[in-house]
């Protein structure tokens, strides 16, 4: 009998936990590698390699445990992802990394595929980004570090009545991309997982309210029209197609009112809106992504509930007794010892009888 299949994800946080707790039951064993001691991944993975990620002899190491890699988020720096190729297969690969991590190249490639933003520019000083107002003919925007930005972090919002030297201060000469302020009806994400063979599937459109620029809470259906529902769909394959992914991929969409869709970010994973899948899905994300990047084929993502997420931030992981007797509630804690404000500690999933299929 050949060896059980083994996979190693890159980082060590609640995406790599539920990831490695989807393979165990595809008989795959999981080893993360992490710069942190007990990380939530760690807590349910055959094997944890800590060390930094530009520790080469540990990445030597890591690789010589695995058959195929993958990560669980998108700070990963791309030279690890190159490293490691050279070692053994990594999906996806660190193109789709290099555009998610740069949003000036994400807004780009974007528009080159004819996937519309927001107007967006890429000023170097704060005389410009006054230029671009007045050419848009605004007075508001937001600021947004081009690299590592996640979760409201790295963003500021420049209005007429703000001092722009102050807040241009305040990125610390980071470079930066200002982007249009849009008059948003409401917030979807599409995921869509593609396995080797290139067969994809999709999960959603799902509707998502934000608290403090931290997703809170993500209902399915997302009670958009069908139009633009099967439109979101359609954007997300162009999207997988462009980029020849392998693996799980997010497109984070705006409505606006006047009925478009424009593209806000893309997250090169399994996505937080997406956790849903594993209590009203056959084969959730987590396990479709297990599925890809590990050669098996994708499987069919239909819902058999309709379903409401609520993200545990912060304290909230402490008064969670009422969803233990709540019927249809599902709890999922990520084993994170430590409660600070802003940081997920965990989410429910609250199944309700489907209405309909999107």
């Amino acid at each position: 009998m050949e060896h059980t299949l083994r996979l190693g994800i890159l980082g060590g946080g609640q995406l790599g936990r539920m990831s490695a707790l989807a393979a165990a039951r595809l008989g795959i064993s999981v080893v993360i590698f992490t710069p942190e001691d007990h990380s939530p991944a760690s807590l349910v993975a055959a094997d944890t390699v800590v060390a930094t990620y530009d520790d080469e002899g540990a990445l030597q190491r890591f690789a010589g445990m695995v058959d195929v890699i993958s990560y669980e988020f998108e700070n990963i720096p791309v030279e690890t992802v190159a490293f490691l190729k050279k070692l053994k297969p990594v999906y996806p690969d660190e193109r789709l990394l290099e555009v998610s991590q740069d949003r000036v190249a994400e807004k780009s490639f974007l528009n080159a595929i004819d996937i519309p933003t927001a107007r967006w520019a890429a000023p170097k000083t704060p005389e410009e980004a006054l230029k671009h107002l007045e050419e848009w003919g605004v007075d508001s925007c937001i600021f947004k570090t081009v690299r590592f930005g996640y979760d409201g972090k790295g963003q500021a919002r420049y209005t007429g009545n703000t001092n722009i030297e102050t807040l241009w201060t305040q990125f610390n000469s980071s470079p930066l991309i200002m982007e249009e302020v849009v008059d948003f009806d409401c917030e979807i994400s599409v995921i869509v997982a593609r396995d080797q063979n290139k067969n994809m599937v999709v999960y959603g459109p799902m509707l998502n309210e934000h608290k403090n620029h931290i997703l809170a809470r993500t209902v399915v259906p997302a009670g958009i029209n069908a139009a633009l529902a099967e439109e979101s769909i359609k954007l997300i394959k162009k999207l997988a197609d462009q980029i020849d992914l392998t693996g799980v991929l997010t497109l984070e969409l705006f409505v606006t009112k006047d009925g478009r869709l424009l593209a806000n970010e893309i997250a090169p994973r399994t996505h937080n809106s997406g956790h849903w899948s594993i209590d009203a899905c056959a084969v959730s994300q987590f396990e479709n992504h297990v599925r890809c990047v590990c050669g098996l084929p994708v499987g069919a993502p239909e819902r058999h509930s309709d379903v409401e997420m609520l993200n545990l931030i912060g304290d909230e992981a402490l008064k969670i007794a009422p969803y233990y007797d709540e019927p249809g509630a599902c709890v999922h804690l990520y084993g994170k010892t430590e409660v600070r404000e802003g940081r997920k500690m965990g989410h429910v999933t609250r199944l309700r009888e489907q209405t309909q299929p999107l």
